[in-house]
């Protein structure tokens, strides 16, 4: 997976960076987030700089290894970030208004109704003393007025949708009685009540078995095909992004390192990062073969190096990877990286 290069270059401006990946008529248009949590020990900057934007039917995968930031990138969007943690600088532009000037109460009118989150653990997001048809509408009563037998029949509806069997009568279940991949659907069913533009998944398979996995994957990709919706699929499973995102973001120790459109990342991946990402993973037509892990671990966030990121993990970085923080750029159409390496 590796590429000719010619020599390090020299950092980019994060301004300069953002106007080389930005396309016309993004719903979601996020621009140099930073989201730090203070702390005892420190600033930890889980969310250092990061840009990237979805449009209307697009899915965007954002990838990487645990705590490199990506739920945290996630519920900045959301506006659900609280103390001590704190979102310090970037703008989440939405239809062109910047969310960090929304009031609260503006926040919570646009959460279920324009925006909606499936979150990562469902048996955690579920609430044990609600049935699951109470929960499924209550964006309606929120959102649209319903009372509740209105919001419960449009529940059942939704439900059927994504394929919950017998609708009818597990809309008065409560999560316990669901098994992990109908607690998930019934997440789903709650984040679309409302039909909303942006929908974001944070990890929506994890631990689920491949089958249930599969089927929630092709629930997704359909809903986002036949209602336009943005998405933004956080995971850390490059499987799941080949399966069914149209361009990817690679995320290590908070920021964005590859930034492309998906066929084109998998098959020629620029930054070392990513090219270990997909040596990780075993290939079915090869009967043997050795996998290749990502060496080491993570910089601290309290503590990052200066200069790249990934530098001490990267059999390739030279002298220069220490002294300088490179910034995505263009390496081939829809395709940038961030790496010292990249051709001028």
């Amino acid at each position: 997976m590796a590429h000719t290069t010619h020599g390090p270059r020299t950092e980019q401006p994060a301004a300069e960076e953002w106007e080389l990946i930005a396309r016309e008529d993004p719903l979601l248009s996020v621009r140099d987030l930073r989201t730090h949590f203070h702390t005892d020990d420190g600033e930890l900057r889980a969310v250092d700089g990061v840009s990237f934007e979805i449009r209307p039917g697009e899915v965007l995968g954002l990838v990487g290894e645990s705590g490199s930031g990506k739920s945290v990138t996630s519920l900045s969007l959301m506006g659900l970030i609280r103390p001590p943690g704190e979102i310090v600088g970037g703008e989440v532009r939405f239809d062109g208004e910047d969310l960090r000037g929304f009031s609260p109460e503006r926040l919570r009118q646009l959460r279920g109704e324009e925006t909606s989150m499936v979150f990562q653990e469902p048996m955690s997001a579920l609430n044990p003393v609600f049935d699951i048809g109470w929960q499924v509408g209550e964006p309606l009563r929120v959102h649209r007025d319903l009372k509740h037998g209105a919001s419960r029949d449009r529940a059942v509806e939704l439900m059927r949708r994504v394929g919950i069997p017998s609708p009818e009568s597990r809309v008065d279940d409560y999560p316990f009685q669901f098994s992990g991949g109908m607690q998930q659907r019934a997440m789903i069913a709650m984040a679309l009540a409302c039909e909303p533009r942006l929908l974001i998944a944070d990890e929506p398979t994890t631990a689920l078995d491949v089958t249930i996995e599969a089927a929630i994957l092709d629930l997704i990709r359909e809903l986002n095909e036949t209602m336009g919706m943005a998405t933004l699929l956080v995971t850390h499973d490059l499987g799941v992004v080949a399966e069914i995102c149209d361009r990817v973001a690679v995320m290590y120790a908070g920021r964005i390192v590859e930034y492309g459109d998906v066929k084109t990342i998998f098959d020629d991946p620029r930054h070392p990062y990513t090219q270990g990402l997909l040596g990780c993973i075993p290939d079915p037509r090869t009967a043997q073969q050795s996998l290749d892990p990502v060496r080491g671990e993570p910089p601290d966030p309290r503590e990052y190096p200066d200069g790249c990121h990934y530098a001490d993990r990267c059999a390739a970085s030279i002298r220069e990877c220490h002294q300088t923080d490179p910034r995505l750029r263009r390496v081939a159409p829809d395709h940038f990286s961030a790496c010292v390496w990249e051709d001028p």
